[in-house]
């Protein structure tokens, strides 16, 4: 008797939305799971795994043209195990058929990802998107399934040599070689010169269309720009590599003028026309940015649009349980991006007429549409160039603005919304408590901190279990062990988090993430973390990954992350498994360093150990002094206002004042302000 699990479409009692997506196709799709994988194995026949996500353009795509198409669908169910799978439920199979892809074709993939595994999962055929018929020099979907077919039942003999070759490779990748020690200070001044070379001087950016906003290559040049001040010879071109790219896209068409946040990426080199979906966790990401921005120039355009940015997520991502759904699509019924589309009929209609007239010079649409007929908004005129085009004092325009904008806010509003994917990921979660503390702490927008708060309370009720966190959760269901960036995330963002505002308990929580990380992820013999915990589904590999992507890599945000704990609480542990870490990076950092600007950011600070300011004092008092800690832009500075018994690092765990503690000591106690100041002018 076959296995029912290969006769039936199982999606719709899966918690990921984008698999329910897929419930309804007539193709009989199964989630990741023992059943499909043991009918794989009892019939003898190669899995189909198709990978995408909810706000995948080209994943709606490929669905509407193959996975309902009843002939199509016949065929994938008579040939194959066909496996759906949502990439960020499932980043570790994600990782593993991308990098499989990439050894296969020659070039990196993307999504949908379409890979043919045999029975025991070895990838043997992979591509990414497929039409139904032959179009633009690809084939047709069922072709390729033909072809896939005959090999499979004619050329047995060599698929199973070329996954012998392919595991091996994949093994090597997984493995890394011994530490040697930690890289040196020239690994950061290569990096710097690598982005310099690949900057993109008049648009901002690295790099061609498609052009993404890369925020952690961005904070690697705040924080070269930092360092450089520090040591007395300020490299602004850093600065302005970081600060033009992040204006000239808040300016642009990646940037939604009327609600705030940021599309994905542009489809151009010059940011104007984006890819409209828009992930939680860019977002995240660019929030801490733009607030770093802000800090390093004192330019409110800088703090306007972390802001902006924060109040987006709070005001169209956060789910009534507090924690925040994933995305949103880039497609309504209207179309690719038709939600954020508009004429300037449909701007008047909302508006009067003096904001009108703002609106349409400020966002071009005196111009040419520029985008299927209608105007996708980015700015034109600057506010200082409208008020002598319109003869207006420019603090006046900047009011109208606000309030053109929240009528437009309000009438887009009335349109069909784009789907949001309602799942809560525990990683990005995590990136948008980080940037949410960080913008509400520097930012003097006490909100912020009380919405990260109540989003790391989701994250502690509904995905903290058995000592361990979970990857996702929806409608109350939360499953998937976590993986590497879980837990390196969350304990970054606890971090920052407990600058913003202590909590007497967050400590305790913080260790107990170290203590997995080190326990459940590290190599002990080469040192670094896997992506997958030790006690994981075994898979035909157990990912690394040393270098950016969309995210910061895990290894580096761990490394980061490990040994600011250590100097917190005062644990070495902490700090050895960071500087294992980097150490093991060495020889991969060497032959990219911009790739690796997570794992510098780790480097930076075990070259240099934070510096950390604990102060203890009445409320009036501490927030003098917390004025002169926080003045200016010095990323690896921790400042903590413990509650009175609470340590934290080297300093006493009683007495009044602020103390400023470097390594493992700190200076003596400085009891005002200006004593402070001068404590923190002293360099070792």
């Amino acid at each position: 008797m076959p296995s029912p699990a290969i006769d039936t479409n199982r999606l719709g009692a899966t918690t990921s939305p984008y698999l329910r997506q897929h419930a309804d196709n007539p193709v009989h799709w199964q989630p990741w799971d023992d059943a499909a994988l043991a009918a794989a194995r009892e019939r003898d026949c190669p899995i189909l795994l198709s990978i995408g996500y909810s706000a995948c353009h080209w994943c709606h795509v490929m669905a509407h043209e193959c996975f309902e198409h009843p002939a199509i669908a016949e065929q994938m169910n008579r040939d194959f195990i066909n496996i759906k799978v949502d990439r960020e439920e499932r980043p570790d199979l994600d990782r593993i058929y991308q990098t499989a892809h990439q050894l296969l074709v020659g070039r990196g993939g993307g999504w949908p990802l379409t890979v043919f595994l045999t029975p025991d999962q070895v990838p043997f055929f992979a591509g990414t998107y497929f039409p139904a018929e032959p179009q633009e020099g690809m084939p047709g979907f069922g072709d390729v399934m033909d072809r896939i077919t005959r090999v499979w039942q004619d050329h047995r003999d060599e698929i199973t040599e070329q996954n012998a070759d392919l595991q091996r490779v994949m093994d090597r990748l997984s493995t890394a070689p011994a530490g040697s020690g930690l890289p040196g200070g020239d690994a950061l001044e290569a990096a710097r010169l690598q982005l310099g070379e690949r900057f993109d001087p008049a648009h901002g950016g690295f790099g061609d269309a498609p052009k993404f906003p890369q925020p952690v290559a961005l904070e690697r040049l705040l924080r070269h720009y930092a360092r450089s001040q520090q040591g007395g010879e300020a490299d602004r071109g850093a600065l302005h590599m970081a600060c033009h790219t992040l204006r000239r896209m808040a300016l642009g068409g990646i940037y939604d003028q009327v609600g705030g946040g940021f599309a994905r990426y542009s489809v151009d080199g010059e940011w104007m026309i984006p890819h409209f979906e828009k992930m939680l966790s860019d977002n995240a990401l660019l929030i801490g940015v733009a607030s770093d921005a802000y800090r390093a120039t004192g330019d409110r355009f800088f703090r306007r649009i972390a802001r902006e940015t924060a109040e987006w997520a709070l005001r169209e991502m956060q789910l009534p349980a507090g924690g925040f759904a994933t995305s949103l699509d880039a497609d309504t019924g209207d179309g690719e991006g038709a939600f954020y589309l508009w004429t300037p009929e449909e701007v008047r209609a909302v508006l009067d007429a003096e904001e009108a007239e703002l609106v349409i010079r400020r966002l071009g649409l005196d111009e040419k549409p520029n985008f299927e007929g209608r105007w996708h908004p980015q700015v034109h005129m600057a506010f200082s160039e409208l008020a002598k085009a319109l003869k207006t004092p420019r603090d006046t325009l900047v009011t109208r603005w606000k309030s053109a904008q929240q009528k437009l806010r309000t009438a887009r509003d009335g349109r069909e919304r784009p789907g949001r994917d309602d799942k809560a990921l525990t990683a990005w979660n995590a990136l948008m408590i980080r940037g949410l503390a960080r913008a509400g702490r520097f930012l003097d927008l006490p909100e912020l901190i009380d919405t990260a708060e109540r989003a790391e309370g989701f994250v502690r009720e509904h995905l903290w279990r058995d000592g361990r966190l979970l990857a996702s959760w929806l409608d109350g269901r939360a499953e998937f062990p976590g993986y590497l960036d879980d837990h390196a995330f969350m304990l970054a963002a606890l971090i920052e988090l407990q600058q913003a505002r202590w909590s007497p308990g967050r400590a305790d929580w913080a260790m107990a993430l170290g203590d997995v990380l080190i326990e459940q992820f590290e190599d002990p013999d080469s040192g670094g973390f896997y992506f997958t915990a030790a006690d994981h589904e075994a898979l035909i590999q157990r990912p690394r990954a040393w270098t950016d992507d969309a995210l910061p890599a895990g290894n580096g945000i761990a490394a980061l992350a490990l040994n600011r704990l250590g100097h917190w609480v005062g644990d070495r542990r902490y700090n050895a498994a960071a500087e294992r870490a980097v150490a093991a990076a060495a020889e991969t950092i060497e032959k990219a360093p911009a790739a690796h600007c997570a794992v510098l950011d780790a480097l930076d600070e075990c070259l240099q150990p934070p510096e950390l300011v604990v102060i203890r004092a009445d409320a009036p008092t501490a927030d003098a002094l917390r004025e002169v800690a926080e003045a200016g832009y010095h990323p690896q500075r921790l400042v903590f206002t413990p509650t009175a018994g609470d340590p934290a690092a080297a300093a006493p765990a009683d007495g009044n004042g602020a103390w400023v503690c470097r390594g493992h000591a700190c200076l003596p106690v400085a009891q005002s302000p200006a004593e402070l100041s001068d404590r923190l002018a002293e360099r070792d």
